[in-house]
This record gives structure tokens, C-alpha cells and sequence, in this order.
């Protein structure tokens, strides 16, 4: 199933995001055909960083996805604010098939 993970910055955490950046994307690339898209969240159009993250992840429960959210390095380093973690159900588009097997 998937599940997609939103995560939001603490304020004034650019500093942090880019101390631990490189961190973040070894961990996503390590996650292999379990990640589905990943990138980061803007407070608006034209905003110059991000301020958190949108990960879909493919994981046996939520508690596994769970698990995913919190190994993440940008979580480990106390980045977020808040980590909301929900089962995502895709009707439309390249992931809706493989969502319905």
C-alpha cells in the first residue's frame, strides 16, 4: 500500500535542512522501489527554500511507513515541526493501477 508523508520545518530551519541534506538523500536513495516520489514543500510560488517535505512511500502498514518517516535523517536531526503519515489511495495516474492490485 502506499502512504504519503508530510512533513513540515520548524522555522528557521533552513540551516539544519542543509547540514543535513546529503544525509537525507543517501537515505532515499536507499529505500529503492519503496520510494515513489519525493521532494520538497514550498510556503509558496517563487519561494526560495523548502519549507518541509512530501515522501510516498510503498510499506506494508502504517507502522512500517511510520518507521520510514522516522529513519529519515532530516527527522533524526529534529528538522520537522510535524510529521503527518497517511495511507494514500491514487485514483488517477500511473500509480493508481498498482495501488488496486
Amino acid at each position: 500500500m502506499l502512504y504519503i508523508i508530510i512533513a513540515k520545518d520548524k522555522p528557521d530551519a533552513v540551516g539544519l535542512r542543509t547540514e543535513t541534506r546529503h544525509a537525507h538523500l543517501q537515505h532515499l536513495k536507499g529505500m529503492g522501489d519503496r520510494l515513489k516520489v519525493a521532494g520538497p514543500l514550498r510556503l509558496h510560488d517563487g519561494a526560495d527554500h523548502p519549507a518541509g517535505s512530501v515522501i510516498v512511500v510503498e510499506a506494508a502498514s502504517l507502522s512500517a511507513a511510520r518507521l520510514a518517516a522516522e529513519a529519515d535523517p532530516y527527522f533524526q536531526a529534529g528538522l520537522f515541526e510535524s510529521v503527518e503519515v497517511r495511507p494514500f489511495n491514487p485514483l488517477f495516474g500511473p500509480w493508481a493501477e498498482t495501488a488496486k492490485a
